[in-house]
């Protein structure tokens, strides 16, 4: 499924490389969270319809058990009152049912397991969703605040320079302000690496809390 492949790109995405290598990280930033909300909003429609051909196979093959065990009732009515031929009838169509029935179950289990790996593909998604969302967060404000010192820098600069040494002071300005734009820009990424270590140890410990409560369940219900 294409939508699949499309969502499974988004979650192997480094974002944190992406972000380093791209001239305009703010702008990349933005279009990343663009991008996975309208896959999430997507992904999110075909669960909603993989759940409702569920829910209808599922009506489906409680027919066609329902009239399979019909027409066996109707077949034992038959040998009952010795109509053989009647019976012989009965059972063609229990056989037609069941075999329909059967059918409709093995449609079921791969329907049932297309719409585990969507929802899942959602959940997914959505958490990669908001940590981007934080992390672009951060770098926009990493990098306003960033040109807001550059600016000040350079009037500074630009107040205290003589007159004849004001190329070379524009010069140096530049430098400076790539230099500034670098600095910034490892400062967030290490800071959202740390706050992505945090998430998933914090993610860890409430796995383990889960799993000592049921552990906890099980060991009281079978007191």
């Amino acid at each position: 499924m294409a939508l699949l492949e499309r969502v499974s790109t988004l979650l192997r995405a480094n974002i944190n490389d992406l972000l380093s290598k791209a001239e305009e990280p703010e702008k990349l930033a933005r279009q990343l969270v663009l991008d996975m909300e309208n896959q999430l909003m997507q992904v999110k429609t075909q669960v909603a319809i993989a759940i409702a051909d569920q829910h209808l196979l599922t009506k489906k093959k409680a027919e066609q058990d329902e009239l399979h065990a019909q027409w066996l009732r109707k077949a034992e009515t038959a040998v009952a009152k010795h109509e053989d031929d009647l019976a012989r009838s009965a059972l063609e169509r229990a056989l037609s049912h069941q075999r329909m029935g059967e059918g409709l179950a093995q449609q079921l289990a791969d329907q049932t397991a297309e719409t585990e790996t969507l929802r899942g593909a959602y959940l997914r998604l959505q958490q990669k969703l908001t940590e981007t969302q934080a992390r672009v967060d951060l770098l926009v404000a990493q990098l306003r605040r960033s040109r807001a010192i550059e600016k000040a820098g350079n009037a500074q600069a630009l107040l205290q320079s003589p007159a004849s040494r004001s190329k070379f002071a524009n010069l140096a300005g530049k430098v400076n302000e790539a230099d500034a734009r670098g600095r910034a820009l490892r400062t967030m990424l290490t800071v959202a690496s740390a706050e992505a270590v945090d998430e998933r140890f914090t993610a860890m410990e409430k796995n383990d809390q889960i799993e000592a409560l049921l552990l906890e369940l099980k060991e009281k219900v079978t007191k």
